[in-house]
This record gives C-alpha cells, sequence and structure tokens, in this order.
C-alpha cells in the first residue's frame, strides 16, 4: 500500500470518530449515548428497570464522552499539527466538562458530587467503560502514557491546561466512581455480584432469588439475577491493579485478585472456564457451555495482559497469570478448536468433557486472533482470523452469531453492534506481521462501515447484516475501540504502536500501564495451583515477505478455505474485497481441505422382540465421570473420526469414538463397554473386533486388611525367551483374585539362587530391576515342576533412581531361552512382567505379600509376614482392545 494511500485512509479514520464525536456532543451530551438517526440523547430506560441491555452500560455519567478521552489524546499524537492541536484541545476540554459536571472528586459538580447516581449499573461494563476510561486519561493527561509532542509540567501541584488547571480529578474521579462498585464484592465466594446501585449499593441482592435472562437481554423475572459470568468477574484486574496503583488503595486490586482466582479454581477438570456463574453459589449455570466467546472471552484476555501489565514488578503474579493463560489456551487448543472442517474454527463445547455442543461463532470472538498475537501464537492467530475476514467480506459486518454447517444466522443474532474486535486482531496482526494484507482488511471495514452506517447525526449500527436495516444507537465503544483501532492500524510510527514497555490495552480499548512511580507498591498474589511449560517471554520479529511476492496470507496455500467456510460466492473470491489482484500468485495452489474421514457402526437390533422401532434399550448408556458405559449394543450407533497418532518414530492411524446414539463425546472422554454387551455380535467381524492385547496388562493386588484394590499396568516381556502368561493368573469370575502367595524380595536375584521354598510355596515373586539382565534373574529360580513359581514381576527402580518419573513402560526382552540354575534349558518357562517401581507401587506389593525377603550373610532369607483380617489377594486383568478394519479405536475399552 502506498504512502498517499495509507494517509489518505488515516484521514477517513480520523473523520469517522469526529463525525460520531462531534455529533454526540452536540446532541447528545450530557446523556450517556447518541441516537444517531434522530439526533437525540440516549439515556437509561427508567421506564423498565429490567431494560438491561441499556441500562447495565448507561449509568448516566456521560459514558460516551468518558470512553472518548483515550482516543482523543490519541489522535493528538497526529503526524499532522493542525489535527494534532485539534485533538489535544478536544481532550483538554472534554476533561474539563467532565470535572465541570461531577466534580473533581473533592468538591461537587453540577449535575452530581462525584458519581452518586441513582443508577443500578453492570460492574463489569462500568469498570472497563467508565474507571478504564477515566484512568487511561488520566495517564495522557500526567504523560505516563504519550502524547507527540505533549510535555506537562507541573506548576506546584497541578498542570496547566489552557483554561483550566489538571491536578489528577480524573484520577480521584475514578477512585469514586470504583468505590462505589466494591459493596459488589460482598459475597462468600469471593465473586462479585453482577449489579450495584451507584447510590445505594446492593440492597436488591438480599435474599434475591435465582431469575433467567432471555435470548433478547431481557429479565424474564423481576427478582434480581445473581447469575454473572467468567468474563463479567474476572474482567477487573487491569483497571483496578492500576487503580490500586496509581491511589497507594490495594482494596481495588486485591478484590479484582480473589474474582479472577476464584472463576479459575471452578475450571472443569478438562481445564475449561464457563460462561455463566451464580456470584452466591460460586456454581456455573447449566447447561454449562464453554467457547472463546462472549461470557468467556475477556476472562482469557486479562489472564495474559495482565501478565505484561504487571511484568517486571515484585511481588507482583506476573508469572502466575501468564501461566493461566498457558493452561486455558492448551484447553482451548485441545477441546474447543476444531480442526476437522474445511477451515479452522473455535465452536462452543460442553464445560466438563470439551465434547463439541454447538457450531455457531460470535463477533465477540473475532477478538482471539489479537490475543494469540500478543501471545506469541502468529500461525494461529492468522489461521483464525482469515474467517472472520471471510465472513465480513460475505456479509460487510459481522453478525452477532453464525453457524458453520449451514450459514445460517438466527433472527435474534443478524446485528452488528459496531464492536470493535474484528479490527482490533487485524490491528495487532499487521503490528507483528507488518503484511500489507491486513491494511486492506481495516480498509475493507473501514468503508463498509462508512457506507452502510452513516448517519447525519453519527453512526447507527446494523439490525440486519443482510438487508442493512439500520438501528437508532451508537454505543460508547464505536468512539471508544472501533474508530481508535481503525486510526491506530492505519497510522505507522504512532508513539502507542513503537512503545517499548508493558501498555496494554483494556478489552475497552484504553491504554493502560503503570507507571514507574507506581511500580514499587507492593501487593499480595492471588492466583495459585498453575503449573505450565515456561515459554520464551519475547516473539520473534516479523518475517520477510516470500520471494517475489508482496503478502505471505494471500500466498498461503490454505487462503480458500475460510473463503469455503463461510460459503463466499466463488472459491476464487477474493477477500478482503479491496485487495489489488497482483497480490495473488499467478500459479498459486490451494492444499486440500483437512475433513478427517468419519465412520458409523451401526448394529443390529438383538431384541427382536423388542425395540423394533430401532430405539436402544432403556439403561443402555450409562453417564460417568471420564465417560460413557455401553451396557447393550442393541440398536446402537457409535461415530468415529479417525485421527494420526505417533507410536515411537512411526505415524499410524487410529480412530476416536467422537460420539453415540448422536451424544457428542469429548477428546479425552472414554467409553467402557460391559463384555455382557458383546453377547449376539459375532466375534469375527472385521467391522468391529475385539483384540486381546498383547502386552499390556493390569496386576491387581488387594491388601492384607481387605481395605482396597490397586490397580497397577504392567507390560510383559518379549523375545525368544518369553512366555506365555498362565490361564491360572486371571480368573473368569468378575472380581474375582485367583492367587493369594506373593514373594517381596528387596533384591535384584543376580547373585544368589531364590532358595526352593519360595519357588514351591509362592505363585508371584516381585524384584528389583538392575544389577543382571532379566534372563540371569530367571536362572536364579530352581524349576520344581508346573505347581511351581508362576510369574516374576520386576519393579522397574534403582537405587540411583528412587523414585522414578512417570514414564512409558518398555517392554523386558528375553533374547534367549530361559535357563535353570544348573545350566539347562527350563521346562517350564516363568512368565515375567515389568512394572514401574514407584513408591506407591512398592508399598501396594509389601501390603499385598505374605512373603518376604532380603539378602544376608550372603543368602536370600525369608521373613513371613502376619496377615490379620482378609488374606491379600493377587489376579490379572488381560487387556483388550477394539478395531474396525484393522484400525484400532483408542478410547474404547472393556470392562
Amino acid at each position: 500500500m502506498t504512502k498517499d494511500r495509507l494517509l489518505a485512509l488515516r484521514n477517513e479514520a480520523r473523520d469517522l470518530f469526529y463525525h460520531g464525536y462531534n455529533n454526540y456532543m452536540a446532541h447528545a451530551f450530557p446523556a450517556d449515548e447518541l441516537r444517531p438517526i434522530t439526533c437525540k440523547p440516549q439515556s437509561r430506560n427508567r421506564e423498565n428497570p429490567a431494560d438491561v441491555g441499556v441500562n447495565d452500560v448507561l449509568g448516566n455519567y456521560s459514558v460516551t464522552l468518558v470512553d472518548s478521552l483515550s482516543t482523543l489524546a490519541i489522535l493528538a499524537s497526529d503526524a499532522d499539527p493542525k489535527h494534532a492541536k485539534t485533538a489535544l484541545k478536544g481532550f483538554q476540554s472534554g476533561v474539563a466538562s467532565l470535572v465541570d459536571l461531577y466534580g473533581d472528586g473533592v468538591k461537587c459538580g453540577k449535575k452530581a458530587c462525584g458519581f452518586d447516581l441513582d443508577s443500578k449499573v453492570q460492574v463489569f461494563e462500568t469498570t472497563i467503560r467508565g474507571v478504564g476510561g477515566l484512568l487511561s486519561a488520566h495517564l495522557f493527561a500526567v504523560g505516563d502514557l504519550p502524547i507527540r509532542g505533549y510535555c506537562p509540567k507541573r506548576k506546584a501541584s497541578h498542570i496547566e491546561w489552557p483554561g483550566f488547571k489538571y491536578n489528577g480529578q480524573l484520577l480521584r474521579l475514578a477512585h469514586d466512581l470504583a468505590s462505589r462498585l466494591l459493596p459488589a464484592f460482598g459475597t462468600s465466594t469471593d465473586l462479585p455480584y453482577p449489579r450495584v446501585n451507584l447510590r445505594h449499593g446492593i440492597p436488591f441482592y438480599q435474599d434475591a432469588e435465582h431469575g433467567i435472562c432471555q435470548v433478547n437481554e431481557q429479565s424474564s423475572d423481576p427478582r434480581e439475577i445473581t447469575e454473572t459470568c467468567a468474563a463479567g468477574a474476572g474482567t477487573l484486574l487491569l483497571e483496578f491493579t492500576t487503580l490500586s496503583r496509581l491511589t497507594g488503595d490495594g482494596r481495588f486490586e486485591e478484590l479484582a485478585k480473589r474474582a479472577f482466582t476464584a472463576v479459575w479454581q471452578r475450571r472443569s477438570p478438562a481445564g475449561l472456564v464457563g460462561s455463566g456463574i451464580d456470584a452466591e453459589t460460586g456454581q456455573w449455570i447449566t447447561p454449562t457451555l464453554t467457547g472463546i466467546g462472549a461470557g468467556i472471552d475477556s476472562f482469557l484476555e486479562y489472564a495474559f495482559k495482565s501478565h505484561v501489565l504487571l511484568s517486571g514488578l515484585n511481588h507482583n503474579g506476573s508469572e502466575d497469570y501468564l501461566q493461566v493463560w498457558q493452561q486455558a489456551h492448551a484447553a482451548i487448543k485441545r477441546h474447543v478448536y476444531r480442526t476437522a472442517e474445511k477451515h479452522p474454527y473455535y465452536g462452543q463445547s460442553d464445560f466438563l468433557t470439551g465434547a463439541p455442543r454447538f457450531s455457531w461463532v460470535d463477533s465477540l470472538s473475532a477478538y482471539y486472533p489479537g490475543l494469540l498475537t500478543l501471545a506469541g501464537e502468529i500461525e494461529e492467530a492468522v489461521t483464525s482470523h482469515l474467517l472472520y475476514v471471510a465472513l465480513w467480506t460475505r456479509y460487510s459486518a459481522l453478525p452477532e452469531r453464525w453457524h458453520t454447517y449451514n450459514g445460517f444466522i438466527e433472527p435474534a443474532f443478524k446485528h452488528w453492534a459496531g464492536r470493535p474486535e474484528f479490527i482490533e486482531s487485524t490491528y495487532y496482526l499487521y503490528q507483528a506481521t507488518k503484511d500489507p494484507w491486513f491494511l486492506y482488511v481495516g480498509e475493507m471495514a473501514m468503508r463498509d462501515i462508512r457506507r452502510r452506517c452513516w448517519t447525519r447525526c453519527g453512526w447507527a449500527d446494523l439490525g440486519d447484516v443482510i438487508s442493512g436495516e439500520q438501528r437508532d444507537r451508537m454505543e460508547s465503544f464505536f468512539l471508544g475501540e472501533t474508530a481508535k483501532y481503525l486510526y491506530l492500524l492505519l497510522t505507522e510510527n504512532h508513539p502507542l504502536n513503537v512503545m517499548d514497555a508493558p501498555m496494554v490495552f483494556s478489552t475497552e480499548g484504553h491504554p493502560l500501564i503503570v507507571p514507574l512511580a507506581a511500580r514499587r507498591t507492593k501487593t499480595t498474589t492471588a492466583v495459585k495451583h498453575v503449573e505450565s511449560d515456561q515459554k520464551k517471554s519475547t516473539c520473534p520479529a516479523a518475517s520477510a515477505p516470500l520471494l517475489l511476492t508482496v503478502s505471505k496470507v494471500a500466498n498461503r496455500t490454505d487462503f480458500f478455505h475460510a473463503a469455503a467456510l463461510a460459503q463466499l460466492p466463488s472459491n476464487k473470491t477474493l477477500y478482503p474485497w479491496t485487495l489489488p489482484p497482483q497480490y495473488f500468485p499467478l500459479n498459486g495452489t490451494s492444499s486440500p481441505m483437512n475433513n478427517a474421514p468419519i465412520s458409523t457402526l451401526t448394529f443390529p437390533n438383538l431384541f427382536p422382540e423388542r425395540h423394533a422401532d430401532g430405539t436402544i434399550p432403556l439403561g443402555a448408556l450409562q453417564k460417568i465421570s471420564d465417560g460413557i458405559v455401553i451396557n447393550s449394543l442393541s440398536n446402537m450407533r457409535i461415530n468415529m473420526v479417525q485421527e494420526h497418532a505417533r507410536r515411537g518414530e512411526h505415524a499410524i492411524v487410529t480412530y476416536r469414538i467422537s460420539g453415540i446414539a448422536n451424544v457428542a463425546l469429548g477428546k479425552d472422554e472414554r467409553v467402557w463397554l460391559n463384555s455382557n454387551a458383546l453377547d449376539g455380535i459375532s466375534p469375527s467381524d472385521p467391522h468391529f473386533k475385539k483384540t486381546l492385547d498383547g502386552g499390556m496388562i493390569d496386576l491387581i493386588l488387594q491388601s492384607g486388611n481387605g481395605s482396597r484394590r490397586n490397580f497397577i499396568p504392567a507390560i510383559l516381556a518379549t523375545g525368544e525367551g518369553a512366555a506365555v502368561l498362565p490361564l491360572s493368573l486371571t480368573s473368569s469370575l468378575v472380581g474375582a483374585l485367583p492367587h493369594r502367595r506373593i514373594f517381596l524380595l528387596n533384591d535384584t536375584l543376580c547373585e544368589y539362587n531364590l532358595p526352593e521354598v519360595v519357588a514351591q510355596d509362592f505363585d508371584i515373586l516381585v524384584v528389583k530391576r538392575g544389577g543382571c539382565t532379566f534372563l540371569e534373574k530367571l536362572a536364579r529360580i530352581p524349576e520344581l515342576g508346573d505347581s511351581s513359581l508362576k510369574m516374576v514381576i520386576v519393579l522397574s527402580v534403582s537405587d540411583a533412581e528412587p523414585h522414578p518419573p512417570n514414564r512409558e513402560l518398555t517392554h523386558p526382552l528375553l533374547e534367549g531361552q530361559q535357563l535353570t540354575p544348573n545350566g539347562q534349558v527350563r521346562q517350564y518357562p516363568i512368565a515375567l512382567a515389568m512394572t514401574d517401581g514407584r513408591d506407591e507401587t512398592i508399598a501396594a506389593f509389601r501390603n499385598a505379600s505374605v512373603g518376604v525377603g532380603s539378602v544376608q550373610n550372603n543368602k536370600i532369607t525369608i521373613q513371613p509376614t502376619k496377615v490379620s483380617g482378609k488374606e491379600p489377594a493377587f489376579g490379572i486383568r488381560r487387556r483388550f482392545w477394539f478395531e474396525s478394519l484393522g484400525v484400532r479405536i483408542t478410547n474404547l475399552y472393556l470392562l
């Protein structure tokens, strides 16, 4: 893109902001918002207090002005001195107007004493728009955030502006507003109530009963709703931490950390965070879904950005927040990220298991590529951003919700509210890659907004992205975020774009930083119980375009995959539509789309006298914590997806059961098949075949007091000398353990022969690994006929490694024939298996043994153990796997 074209676009972005801002000041100020079609102010809906879609945001404190101050400060660094001066003047006069209305934090203003207003507002929205907007404007005012050419000089206790003296009024007002939110934190769960009255606190939550919120955001019950969400409770960290550091009042940072931690500690075993959660009980609202969009989005965003904001401070918790992000991202990548479609996307999944539930994406989730970019996940960011670009190309906006399977938009979700997330991600990706493709994406978005949303008094949002119907509302974030990110995207050398400091944009687009003077404040760390694989804290520099190309994105071989998923009119459609054709390679080719093969197993009706209609029997499926138990295969349909796994250095094809009877399963869920369910199923059917696992077995140990059973995985020996596992060691009776005589030898059995009495009276011998080969250990055991010792179990432990890690077991190798102590070939070979010799395993064998031995005086001595109560017992459970046409089904197990 040429410099002249970039300059022209930047001027358009600046004019876009002023068209909305000037009309707001002329037709709506000091009200909260502007109605751009009727040119009237938009205020709270006092006639209908349950209209939370309006009343949650509009607190009657001129929210559009508060949200716009940081944009004005950013425009004040314009390369054109005339435009920069105009923006700086607008910023300073806007600050003076707020102080005139609401006071300076000490004295009252014309409208109120601070924010002493009878307005019930949402804690989340008031924090990100009100508190965040005031803090960011204060940081610009005192020079902690840069404005080109603005060098504030303090005279005594203030900074001289034309006709105004700035002495921290915005900071005091931010403290006043945030203090009025603190009553919402009076819960036993550390999760704040979702709403608070700026004057009266939370009297409406006393003895509140849980209500329901409809799709149209209208309350269905006059009783107060105590439901908040992960984003609403966890997205306070940046604003409250900055406020605490600037004022020295640590209450805000501490409460925000507790709320964030309260959400994170309630994550599922799959590592996923849900959406709706009750502030009073701390329970997730069912049915609990997870994803990256509405209700969850800014929780993920603030995990990483809190790491950045607090980096370099002592006692700050910065690394803890990084680890939260890394764990959350890993869980999302595994359970929410869908790669088996035409192009990857993030769907809606089950909170507990990660199983796919819905296939729609929402416009709020368009922020995620930007967050991935900040975290250094550039490839994933570019891949996911392509779909949003293709969708915008199709609709000239982003619908609030869009279904990937059929391209359907539900009637209640056809609108675009002027949201900034898509442009925000485009801005971050351009800063990281410098690929001009993203500039053309920004140009497309701006031209579509100007074409479809312009009114004579501002910018209307769209009620229907297909018909272009306008709605008479211009939310404050349109000026506070959407216009801001457009301008920053098209302004190459803006001070914020080249700033080398831990500055972050809040989820409302307000730049925040903890100044050097305030970075010495000591705070507590609230986030605990995190594990992580530490990564580098810097991202690689943007790579150069490919040879003879301009844009790396336009030359991706999967470029048109997103166009196919978005159902653009043709697979040759250029997107964004503003992109010049020469950006594409002349002989470029598209790689095959990644559609994972799917197979379905359909079982017959095993009970012809019943269920002739094809229904499955009652009780055929049983839900358990980590999966599903199948008690009957009659009329059952099992869906499987083909995956690639690694076995050593080789890649193998496997199946994973992804659904049973139209119930989707998570990637980590297991399917347990009751052995009785195989009755009536042909054992020779290649489509569904049970196969004995010749390597892995499970050792079942029952302690002497009979209090518990231990299941220990072990692996059988292989090689010329490997013996077949005796059938007597396994039992056909469920729960029965056939053997009760285990001898635990605290030695490697390398130097001394085993006493004949042990070989005669015991069934199982347990020895340590090391000192000699496995065959040499077996050669120390006397042969006393087929009724003697039946199995040797080797504990993989040595003195050099007393606590080995939980690693994958390897087959013990018996390279020759088994011999007796006198060198003869053993007539009755002994089965041998090896298991991991952790402390827990050794203790389990010790509790299950009736004899213990050790080396004393150059021989093995026997020390019988006392057995009280129920006798110890031992058994072996053989493992089986299932396969379909020779391909193993990895998550199906036999009970």
